[in-house]
């Protein structure tokens, strides 16, 4: 897995390539709670490259939303290949994240 992050006008987009799992999701929590310290208040995340992702990876996208809207920010999802969409359908998270198709429509 690999996180990459950009200063965007709009926020930080972060970009995920890889999977989430649960031999690394704590290296991903890691680079999100980096940007709560770096106080960033709208997180736009590419989710193109992400090829799969455990229970442990929704859990830190979860605590990500929560602490999002704890402080009055966003948290934007794009880009979700078909069966990562799948997931977030079944588990019910699609309900709790705003999930957009493209960059664009997330910006």
């Amino acid at each position: 897995m690999n996180v990459t992050n950009q200063s965007i006008e709009q926020g930080t987009l972060v970009t995920i390539d890889g999977r989430i799992d649960t031999t690394n999701y704590t290296e991903f929590e890691q680079a999100m709670n980096q940007l709560f310290n770096d106080n960033v208040k709208a997180i736009y995340l590419d989710c193109s490259g992400l090829t799969y992702i455990s229970s442990s990876g929704l859990r830190v996208f979860l605590t990500v939303q929560k602490k999002m809207m704890s402080i009055g920010g966003k948290f934007l999802l794009f880009a979700m290949q078909p069966t990562i969409k799948e997931i977030f359908d079944i588990s019910g998270f699609s309900s709790i994240f705003s999930i957009f198709e493209t960059k664009e429509e997330a910006l």
